[in-house]
């Protein structure tokens, strides 16, 4: 597709590339990602019924997992609809205006998923190092306030994005080189030196990613000391067996998010497609794990979902 040169200070449209040098694979990608969206929506939905449902769920560990599930739900929504019609239906227009929304759903709620990680790598560290203080320390309220905190860190950093693309001049090409409309793939479009806006954009993702990576780590490690400490060494492989899982799907998103938020400054060598399969993974695979393992896994929410299904069946 050739490149379509515009004067206009805020073009129309602009044209979604896809995964450069993949195109030709576009059809089959979208398979899996279509199935990790379907499960994603389907296992987030249930946990947010079966918690509003079952008032003894209504402790803090399965609050936080239903604003994780809210967040996961608009995150997937934001993007892979979007993606599929350009990998099934070759659909690579999108209007500007829905460009910037799509890109402060994506990086807000981003960073609203990071927060909520380490919510509940707070509550978890309260539950098995504090056990006896857990209902005193985290509180309905203080919830209620750590849940307001998140969302909004997560849109007063990032609502500028949107206005600072709508006010750059755009005089070189309308293709946008991804899958999506991520900020710094548009802001490249921009005919004026955008040295400023861009060192934002990665200060405030490198310094909000590092403190939350940080203190989850730290948590985890006191976690891990309490859990080695257990008399039973059952209890200790079962608390080691869960801790596990919710380490390797952070790691999943900190991992990936963290490769693209520094391949744009340093990875000047990494080939086109790498970083823009990867950027997709930090966004499709955590809503796609949540679920499983934050939901299937929790035998209290296991069982409901057992006892439904046998309800119905009979």
């Amino acid at each position: 597709m050739p490149p379509l040169n515009t004067s206009n200070p805020s073009p129309v449209t602009f044209l979604l590339l896809g995964i450069p040098g993949l195109e030709h694979l576009h059809a089959w990608i979208g398979i899996p990602f279509c199935s990790m969206y379907m499960v994603a929506v389907v296992g987030n939905v249930t946990i947010l019924a079966v918690v509003r449902a079952e008032r003894s769920l209504h402790e803090p560990m399965f609050l936080f997992l239903c604003m994780l599930s809210v967040t996961d739900l608009v995150l997937s929504t934001s993007t892979l609809p979007r993606m599929l019609c350009l990998f099934w239906l070759r659909a690579h227009d999108i209007a500007f205006d829905a460009c910037l929304t799509q890109m402060f759903f994506i990086h807000s709620f981003t960073t609203m998923e990071s927060g909520f990680f380490l919510a509940m790598a707070i509550d978890r560290y309260v539950a098995i190092c504090d056990p006896l203080h857990h209902s005193t320390i985290l509180t309905h309220s203080r919830i209620t306030i750590m849940g307001i905190i998140v969302v909004c860190r997560g849109v007063g950093f990032f609502c500028p994005h949107p206005i600072l693309v709508k006010q750059l001049p755009y005089c070189r090409t309308r293709i946008i080189a991804h899958t999506y409309c991520e900020f710094m793939s548009v802001v490249k479009l921009a005919c004026v030196d955008t040295g400023a806006t861009t060192r934002y954009s990665l200060s405030v993702a490198s310094i909000i990613g590092s403190c939350d990576a940080v203190l989850i780590a730290v948590s985890y490690a006191f976690i891990l000391r309490s859990v080695f400490r257990l008399p039973s060494r059952e209890a200790s492989f079962k608390a080691l067996g869960t801790c596990g899982s919710h380490v390797c799907v952070i790691l999943v998103f900190y991992s990936t998010a963290g490769f693209s938020i520094f391949t744009h400054r340093f990875g000047k060598n990494v080939p086109a497609h790498v970083h823009i399969f990867i950027a997709n993974i930090y966004l499709l695979v955590p809503p796609f794990l949540n679920p499983i393992v934050y939901g299937v896994r929790t035998k209290k929410i296991r069982e409901y979902v057992v006892k439904i299904l046998r309800v119905k069946a009979a």
